[in-house]
């Protein structure tokens, strides 16, 4: 049965495949290519300064700074914000200000940002490769990568491989304590592509995710962050139905800075779950 499903998804696509091309060409051409936006990419800032008992915790007697980086795609850059300040890092750093297991284990946060729009995760990994090696090790790297890879329609194989060599060149070059990789969003509701390319472009990008989570299980100090876009929308609207376009930018392809806030606050809730001892358990 599965194999005669299989077969049939197969001669769907090859019976569709001069529709998926013209409509990836006008999309290709008709899509407005956003920026990315303005603003600092690395920073320190001072995590106790937001809480004022926080200073008199342990971390203020023995301090220790929380050493975060960013890498990634056009999403870990913010396209879809105007500002840094509206985008991932920019939401991230003040929702970890505000957990309290982070401020009682450190007194300050040295971040970084590396990451360029249309990057892939072969990408992503020669980026690696050439930044020079940190002088203190990375406490938590977040990634963002998949959606160039589904596009550039990237093997199963190949796209499996490089994200493994991602995480071994993450944990013995850069020492990461904690990797995260974001999940692939649903391309499939993605405003920018029409029907029937979004399924196929959708299946794709739900193959690799798969694949993704299934490499985060296997390894050790290696998570996988399950972005939750139908309760995203549940909250944001309040009850009151919405446009799924308002969770995507003006080009209907990119996050927008709400959709931005949701994934900060996520992770800054799952950062400080896997950086607190106490909670090794979850």
């Amino acid at each position: 049965m599965v194999a005669t499903t299989k077969m049939a998804t197969i001669a769907k696509d090859v019976l569709f495949a001069p529709v998926y091309l013209y409509q990836g060409r006008k999309i290709k051409r008709n899509t407005v290519r956003l920026p990315e936006p303005d603003g600092e990419r690395f920073g320190h800032v001072e995590l106790h300064s937001v809480d004022s008992h926080i200073a008199a915790t342990p971390a203020a007697s023995n301090p220790q700074t929380l050493n975060l980086m960013i890498v990634g795609d056009s999403a870990a850059a913010g396209v879809g914000s105007q500002t840094q300040q509206e985008a991932l890092v920019g939401k991230l750093i003040p929702a970890l200000q505000q957990q309290r297991a982070i401020g009682t284990q450190f007194d300050a946060l040295n971040w970084s940002l590396q990451a360029t729009t249309g990057h892939t995760s072969f990408d992503i990994l020669r980026r690696l490769y050439v930044l020079p090696a940190p002088s203190q090790a990375v406490d938590v790297m977040v990634l963002s990568v998949g959606v160039n890879d589904t596009t550039a329609n990237v093997s199963t194989s190949k796209w499996q491989q490089q994200i493994e060599d991602i995480i071994a060149i993450a944990q013995r070059k850069f020492g990461v304590r904690e990797l995260i990789f974001l999940s692939l969003p649903p391309m499939a509701q993605m405003p920018a592509i029409p029907a029937p390319l979004n399924n196929f472009v959708g299946a794709k990008a739900s193959s690799l995710d798969g694949i993704l989570q299934q490499v985060c299980t296997d390894q050790d100090g290696v998570n996988y962050m399950a972005t939750d876009f139908a309760r995203m929308i549940e909250e944001h609207s309040n009850g009151t139905p919405i446009d799924i376009a308002v969770m995507f930018a003006s080009d209907g392809f990119h996050p927008s800075s709400i959709t931005y806030g949701y994934w900060a606050q996520q992770l800054a809730a799952l950062i400080a779950q896997l950086l607190n001892p106490t909670s090794k358990d979850y």
